[in-house]
């Protein structure tokens, strides 16, 4: 019936797995899930209708269309603000829209009854606009997710909203309800001045010393011909060489000797200048009234030095007690549980920073260490915090820019609570299930697609007419690598003389291009790919998550080169940003160069939730630009028609002198069904009745709340 080359582990459904199920769904076979789709459920479903009409009065440039998956891999439900700070491998935090496929972070793994912090990998990365519930706990910790996101607690993962009853029935977050993590992460210090010198002071102090021959610490000012701040890490060796070259001080490395035979030899800076070594003297001299920023670079100087950890607990040692009394001291002031341990025999202090792994991770946090191995909290149990209790879980009333990844371990830790990974991308109702709710992380799968498709392609009723694939979720997501349904699917189009178009962003095409290849010898086939830009670094901060724009041409060309039309929908064009000549010339002319057939260029459409999301990245990177975006959207979604003309006028040229200005008869199909496909992996698809990214969404008059009507004109005329 279907080839899935892979062998699928029957899935048990109990305890923390128990909402994956989506019970008393129709047709339902199996559900399964494999260590290759970590944290993806996947449910095998015997569907009695694959091709399905679009209404009449709906938007989309399309009639029918054919989904072989209802929810996504490729381009998934996307769960919280981007701003959210994510707890990477290296000890240190990010925005979870700036994470890249590829980085490690921190999950969790389940040890016995217990769950533990571990180094996993970003596995892919996602965006999208949903409703945003703000989540906030007794310590002051916010969260803003999408309601069908899930959080760990103490009984297991439960969504951010539900229902105790009926249908939409969940485990759900409520007052009172315990979350597992460590709490809020704290914001990084500041690297002034005041800093660096507070870490040049710990981190000499503490690991190298000031004498004429290289012998006992003498003291500063006494006979010093030499400095010697050794530390058994390049990390902090390299930031204090370049703190000391900020001021002037040139320094250099060298290996130094053992400390003893069971340690490791050790790297230091030396200076031999006298006037650099009084000048380093004077650096690392106690200040009278230490700033707050002064004795966070002290303490992360000194913990680099001379620091470690013991369990979950940080401990700085020293033989100078002055040096632990400044410890001490900066412990306090930052609210750490500081207790300074006796006088041993070998007149070595000790510090030692209680509170567990939240504290630890605040420790770090807050002073910022240089040393990646000592920032480690991996294998640690994960345990509730103080204050991680839910005192309220509000709805904003507006839809939001929401961010999710997903990961080897299938969580990750964000602001201090584990967060699951979610997976199914919220669409139209297919098989009688609600869109989103029930349906966070999961992925429907018919595995008898190309069968009934053939039979619903073979009634006396088919007028043949062209049918869209990629207008939900992609046919050629991750999964399809092993359920194959694709080839089936293009057989029955094919047997029954159907005309048919693809949209998608992934690579696994190309595994279908001979099949593809052959079916347009038959039928009119339609493929399109998106590229807005080839700005690497601009493309990973505005889209994050989609392939990059040299994968993006790579397909192109692969789909060129194969004999097929391939039309890219240059979109969104971001005004002040990519509209220079240079920068679109340079675009379309990587686009010509991969073979593509034909272009649509089509400008930044901002609908409210993506509007505030973007704003808020351009008062961010290029705030001088945000007052002429103000001009130019001041009308509401669109750009004003004085710019859409403007850009109209400066693509014409481009396009023509490309020879992108005449598409075939494939690539118009193609270019209309990219049309489709500007704001998502696997949006609408297909180009049989034109572009369909600049009308009104379905159900959305096109004057709606005083808003003009979609430009469609003015686009037309950029083909």
């Amino acid at each position: 019936m279907f080839d899935c080359n892979v062998r699928w582990e029957r899935q048990r459904v109990g305890g923390e797995q128990e909402q994956l199920a989506l019970p008393g769904m129709p047709g339902l076979v199996r559900t399964v899930r494999t260590p290759e789709f970590a944290g993806m459920v996947f449910h095998e479903v015997m569907a009695r209708s694959v091709l399905n009409r679009i209404p009449s009065a709906s938007p989309m440039p399309f009639e029918w269309t054919v989904n072989p998956y209802r929810g996504c891999g490729h381009a998934c439900t996307y769960c919280m603000i981007g701003d959210t700070p994510i707890l990477l491998a290296d000890g240190r935090t990010r925005p979870l829209a700036d994470l890249r496929v590829g980085e490690h972070i921190y999950g969790t793994v389940r040890d016995g009854d217990s769950r533990r912090y571990t180094v996993t990998k970003v596995l892919d990365h996602w965006s999208t606009t949903k409703p945003g519930y703000r989540v906030t706990l007794e310590d002051g910790t916010q969260l803003v997710t999408s309601g069908d996101h899930r959080l760990l607690t103490e009984s297991g993962w439960r969504h951010v909203v539900g229902r105790t009853d009926g249908r939409r029935r969940r485990p759900h977050l409520s007052e009172g309800v315990a979350l597992l993590g460590t709490g809020q992460f704290a914001g990084p210090p500041k690297e002034t001045a005041d800093y660096r010198l507070g870490y040049l002071c710990g981190v000499i102090r503490g690991g190298g010393h000031l004498s004429p021959t290289g012998g006992p610490h003498p003291g500063p000012g006494r006979g010093v011909r030499r400095v010697r701040a050794a530390v058994a890490e390049f990390e902090a060796l390299n930031r204090a060489r370049d703190y000391l070259s900020a001021v002037g001080i040139a320094s250099d490395r060298f290996q130094g000797e053992p400390r003893g035979g069971h340690r490791r030899e050790i790297l230091a800076v030396r200076e031999s200048r006298t006037d650099d070594l009084a000048a380093i003297v004077r650096l690392i001299r106690w200040p009278p009234a230490p700033s707050a920023s002064w004795r966070r670079g002290f303490l992360a100087g000194i913990f680099d030095a001379e620091g470690d950890h013991v369990g979950d607990a940080v401990t700085i040692a020293s033989v100078d007690p002055e040096v632990i009394g400044h410890v001490v001291a900066a412990c306090r002031q930052f609210g750490f549980d500081a207790v300074m341990d006796g006088l041993r025999d070998d007149s070595l202090l000790s510090v030692r920073l209680y509170g567990g792994v939240a504290e630890r991770l605040r420790f770090f946090h807050t002073v910022d260490p240089a040393i990646t191995r000592k920032r480690s909290v991996d294998g640690l149990v994960v345990e509730a915090g103080p204050g991680l209790r839910v005192r309220s879980v509000e709805p904003l009333g507006m839809e939001l820019p929401l961010f999710d990844i997903t990961t080897g371990t299938g969580d990750f830790i964000a602001d201090g609570v584990v967060s699951h990974n979610c997976f199914a991308r919220n669409s139209h109702t297919y098989l009688d299930l609600d869109s989103g709710a029930d349906f966070d992380s999961q992925v429907v799968v018919k595995v008898n697609a190309p069968q009934v498709l053939a039979r619903e392609l073979r009634g006396p009723k088919w007028q043949r007419e062209p049918v869209a694939m990629g207008t939900n979720t992609d046919p050629y997501q991750r999964a399809e690598g092993r359920y194959r349904l694709m080839p089936g699917i293009i057989d029955a189009l094919v047997g029954a003389r159907t005309p048919f178009s693809v949209l998608t962003k992934g690579t696994l095409l190309g595994r279908d291009l001979p099949q593809l290849v052959d079916a347009a010898r038959q039928v009119r086939v339609g493929l399109g790919v998106s590229i807005a830009m080839i700005d690497k670094d601009l493309s990973a901060s505005v889209e994050p998550g989609t392939p990059s724009p040299l994968a993006r041409l790579q397909l192109v060309r692969r789909i060129a080169d194969a004999g097929l039309g391939c039309t890219v929908m240059v979109a969104p064009v971001l005004p002040c940003l990519t509209d220079g000549e240079d920068r679109l010339d340079a675009l379309l002319g990587e686009i010509a160069a991969a073979g593509a057939t034909g272009v649509t260029v089509l400008a930044l459409h901002l609908r409210p939730g993506a509007r505030e999301w973007y704003r808020a990245w351009l008062a961010r990177e290029h705030p001088d630009l945000v007052p002429r975006y103000d001009r130019i959207y001041a009308r509401g979604s669109y750009a004003d028609r004085g710019y859409r003309a403007w850009l109209a006028r400066r693509v014409g040229p481009l396009v023509r002198r490309h020879g992108l200005h005449r598409p075939t008869h494939a690539a118009t199909i193609a270019g209309a069904a990219a049309g489709g496909g500007s704001t998502g992996g696997s949006s609408a698809a297909d180009g049989f009745r034109g572009p369909a990214s600049e009308r009104p969404a379905r159900g959305e008059p096109a004057a709606a709340q005083g808003r003009p009507s979609p430009p469609a004109a003015e686009q037309f005329t950029l083909l």
